[in-house]
């Protein structure tokens, strides 16, 4: 019983010594010199309680720690014995206060890769690959949160500074957050900074084409024509169809089966391509969705069959379908910011609907627009057009919706998607199948 209770006490200052140190910045004697004892107990090296030094060096020192971290928060790992749970959380502590404890000024590169390295730390430890949560982050809460954590130091990094750097610029590693204030920036660039950032900007577009061309898979070609009677030739025999039409003319004295009618599968396709106009609300609060959608439609444009044109709009309209196939020089064309006017984009996409019954229009924003929009919404609605309105493709699948619309969109039949971008991925797949 002593024992147990050792071990609870440890783990009990163990976690009071975490919140102490993640929302007050000075060290509390008592509870260090504890900290310090209940570690030593646990036969754990004393750096585990050192905030400045990282989880990876840690590990690079004390290798034997590596598989201790991977899991160590899973889902499903209640079942441990007290002297667990302390060591539990002596190293559960060491992710978080890293994790947290950013401190305030300038971030520099190195530290911002520290950071970084420690976060994919984290999330191995709830059994997640490292970036996983922070490319997804909505799944759990979790990943809003490193999102949240990561954007800040990113905001307050001399970004200029590091990108003229080669060396400082390398050991930067491609986020959400980065790709916005670089693209937010890229104006104010030049020379090797400009050139860094692009190739930044590359990497992750390449990363995030990445995880959505395995959410596409495979896309059909085209789908059966039926208008189009069958070639009647063998190959097309549609032999268990024709088996069964004639099971009537079964002879039971022969025991045979007398066929005096064939029958053929439809093979001819559909020739006319699916047209998908993408419209993107490029404005401030809507920077995910640029960057997402871009990409999705350069995967898309890819396909055959599949006829893509891009337009991108705050108070005035981009026709970006000269270079849909390259998401890179489409980000690298979009001026982030301004107003909010979706007649201009309407302008553009009106004139690409040639078959209303084979397009589909995409709108990608938070709706917080010109209401005369909705009257054509409705008129395209009407023509045959499919319309999939999105309030959000962001990696954190939260953005907020105009009411209005939202209400109006959803009484039409045509629902704003809200949520993760594979939501919009099925919806398009379902439109060219």
């Amino acid at each position: 019983m002593t024992d147990t209770r050792a071990e609870e006490n440890r783990r009990q200052v163990l976690l009071w010594r975490l919140l102490a140190r993640v929302f007050e910045t000075d060290e509390q004697p008592a509870l260090e010199a504890a900290s310090v004892a209940a570690v030593d107990a646990l036969e754990l090296p004393p750096a585990l309680l050192d905030p400045s030094v990282s989880v990876d060096t840690l590990v690079q020192r004390f290798p034997e720690l590596a598989e201790e971290f991977r899991g160590l928060m899973a889902p499903g790992e209640d079942d441990e014995e007290p002297r667990d749970r302390a060591r539990t959380a002596a190293l559960a502590s060491k992710l978080l206060l890293n994790l947290f404890a950013t401190g305030s000024g300038d971030v520099s590169a190195t530290k911002l890769a520290a950071w970084q390295q420690d976060a994919g730390w984290f999330e191995q430890a709830l059994g997640c690959e490292p970036g996983e949560l922070r490319a997804q982050p909505g799944g759990n809460g979790l990943g809003g949160l490193l999102a949240g954590l990561e954007g800040d130091l990113v905001r307050r990094m001399r970004l200029r500074e590091v990108l003229a750097d080669p060396a400082l610029s390398r050991q930067l590693t491609p986020s959400m957050s980065l790709i916005e204030q670089l693209l937010r920036d890229k104006d104010n660039l030049s020379g090797v900074a400009l050139a860094n950032a692009k190739a930044l900007i590359r990497r992750y577009v390449d990363e995030v084409a990445q995880v959505l061309r395995t959410q596409v898979q495979q896309t059909s070609a085209g789908t059966i024509d039926r208008s189009v009677p069958p070639k009647r030739v063998f190959r097309n025999l549609d032999i268990e169809r024709t088996i069964w039409k004639n099971l009537t003319n079964w002879s039971p004295d022969d025991e045979r089966l007398y066929v005096d009618r064939l029958f053929y599968k439809h093979t001819a396709k559909r020739t006319v391509p699916a047209r998908m106009i993408v419209v993107v609300d490029q404005s401030g609060s809507m920077v995910d969705a640029m960057v997402n959608c871009t990409i999705l439609a350069s995967i898309f444009a890819g396909l055959p069959k599949v006829d893509v044109h891009l337009i991108a709009y705050d108070h005035r309209a981009l026709d970006l379908t000269p270079w849909v196939h390259d998401p890179f020089e489409v980000l690298l064309r979009t001026q982030l910011g301004g107003g909010t006017n979706g007649m201009v984009a309407m302008s553009l996409a009106r004139p690409k609907i040639m078959d209303p019954r084979n397009t589909a229009l995409v709108w990608i924003s938070d709706f917080y627009d010109n209401r005369d929009v909705q009257t054509e919404f409705e008129s395209l609605h009407r023509s045959g057009v499919k319309l999939i309105p999105v309030g959000s493709v962001s990696s954190s699948g939260h953005q907020s919706v105009d009411s209005w619309f939202k209400q109006k969109l959803k009484d039409l039949g045509t629902p704003v998607i809200s949520g993760h971008i594979r939501k919009l991925v099925f919806e398009l797949k379902n439109f060219l199948n």
